[in-house]
């Protein structure tokens, strides 16, 4: 199984802007990750059970916008756990994984309510693909262009370089704009010093390292001032951008 890349792909998002949400349930463990990578790659938020019952205390907590639900698990069938979902989030689309590839099986999954259905062995790619397929369906995500980076109420235009968190305005220099660019870019991934100077500067500053830590105080002056901060230091580490919690 390969993992899909989203470049040159629209971004899926919730109305509130935030990531869309994914719980995969499966008791493959292996698998599940493998899972989750893929769609975590997409900028999805994602969680994962490897049963019935973690699979629905996990939906209570977390409200997904998708499922993923193996159709064979440990403690109950993945048709009842549909059931027990659908009383619930009555329209969260619900994404079948099965070994089984019977007309009867596709059938009864289907009547029970499930949107869709693979059959194992799949790609990954199509698994993601039949997701967005869902989940834009649904209504319950919005389309943005890919030339929009959004994390939590923080959003950058990489065309018209206009950037704005929740409805304020953020006047940024094209060093900052491009600073900040790489960090959504990388959301909650922590860049080192190293890295930023590379991407932002092209180049090492010899030893001038304070550059970085210089347009990291100017940014935070603009984006988080008077708000929850989202731009954070890991000692030692680096830096990196998370929504404001």
């Amino acid at each position: 199984m390969t993992t899909t890349s989203p470049q040159g792909r629209t971004e899926l998002l919730r109305a509130d802007r935030n990531p869309v949400r994914v719980l995969v349930v499966d008791d493959e463990a292996p698998l599940a990750e493998l899972l989750s990578m893929a769609l975590r790659y997409e900028g999805w938020e994602v969680r994962s059970a490897g049963d019935g019952a973690g699979a629905l205390r996990t939906a209570r907590d977390f409200r997904p916008d998708a499922v993923v639900l193996d159709v064979m698990l440990p403690d109950m069938d993945g048709l009842a756990v549909l059931g027990r979902l659908r009383r619930e989030l009555s329209d969260v689309p619900v994404l079948f994984l099965t070994a089984r590839d019977s007309v009867e099986d596709r059938i009864a999954g289907l009547t029970a309510g499930g949107d869709d259905y693979v059959t194992k062995p799949f790609s990954l790619e199509e698994v993601v693909a039949r997701l967005r397929g869902l989940i834009r369906r649904s209504g319950t995500a919005s389309v943005r262009s890919e030339s929009t980076l959004v994390v939590g109420d923080l959003v950058l235009d990489e065309d018209s370089h206009e950037v704005s968190r929740g409805d304020d305005p953020i006047h940024l220099t094209a060093t900052e704009f491009e600073l900040l660019r790489f960090l959504m870019r990388n959301p909650r991934r922590v860049l080192s010093k190293a890295q930023i100077l590379d991407r932002v500067w092209n180049y090492d500053f010899g030893g001038q390292a304070n550059v970085v830590e210089l347009y990291i105080s100017y940014l935070r002056k603009k984006i988080d001032a008077g708000r929850t901060p989202m731009i954070h230091t890991r000692r030692g580490a680096g830096y990196l951008i998370k929504p404001g919690e």
